[in-house]
């Protein structure tokens, strides 16, 4: 009986098989230290053209960082799966074909996506199988762990597979489903935006001369509409709405 307990145990200790796949709140970390990484070097090429008080050094020096800053990610990227950011937070960017490196091209139009998108682009993190962004999506690529001895648990996670479950609705209805949640959530918004209309000054209304207090609440209006939206998208995929719930099988 002791033998047969043990063997039950090591068996749900075993760990999940699979790539791993790198999380927000990591790439995010990621993202900053390349943020960093630019704005020193910006700052360390003004400082030399300031010492060096040269006209011609500070145009060559101000072409060479823009130069630099727009090939930064996509050439780090391309030769080597990494920017530094990436590097130091232990990740890489994968090419989903292949399993190496992405071509320039997909690095440039990567690179290009999350610039135009901004954090809305890491969304769809919350709804495909493999953590993928709105920039991975488009260029077949993933972020995964670049040294699995070097990551803690909480760096990463696996396929979610329980999006592709057999309890899970079919994407048709929870798209429609999703839909219909939006629009809602966008009429409420509008309603209370009208209600609240009276509160607001005629020239704030009427001219755009907006009082400190008038802006902040027109702000947390718009951001309270787009993480609602953005809740509800989720919550949707992931099958969690009332009306395109995910059915539990199995006993």
């Amino acid at each position: 009986m002791e033998s047969h307990v043990t063997a039950i145990d090591n068996s749900s200790a075993a760990p999940v098989e699979g790539p791993r796949y790198g999380r927000f709140l990591r790439r995010f970390q990621a993202a900053i230290i390349d943020a960093v990484v630019i704005v020193v070097a910006i700052f360390g090429a003004v400082f030399i053209a300031i010492t060096l008080n040269s006209e011609n050094l500070a145009r060559t020096l101000g072409f060479s960082i823009a130069i630099g800053w727009l090939l930064y990610e996509p050439l780090l990227v391309a030769l080597t799966g990494s920017t530094v950011g990436h590097y130091l937070c232990n990740l890489r960017v994968v090419d989903n074909r292949t399993g190496g490196n992405i071509n320039f091209f997909k690095a440039v139009l990567r690179t290009l996506l999350k610039a135009v998108l901004g954090w809305l682009s890491f969304v769809t993190m919350a709804t495909t199988l493999r953590h993928q962004a709105i920039h991975d999506l488009a260029t077949k690529s993933t972020v995964q762990i670049r040294n699995a001895a070097d990551a803690s648990p909480h760096h990463y996670t696996h396929e979610q597979t329980e999006l592709s479950s057999p309890g899970m609705p079919s994407g048709g209805r929870r798209l429609l489903v999703t839909g219909l949640y939006l629009v809602t959530v966008t009429v409420v918004f509008v309603a209370f935006a009208l209600a609240i209309e009276g509160q607001f000054s005629p020239a704030c209304l009427n001219d755009d001369r907006c009082t400190r207090g008038e802006e902040l609440a027109f702000t947390a209006l718009g951001l309270s509409w787009i993480v609602a939206l953005v809740i509800a998208i989720i919550l949707g995929w992931r099958g969690l709405l009332p009306g395109a719930r995910k059915v539990r099988t199995g006993s």
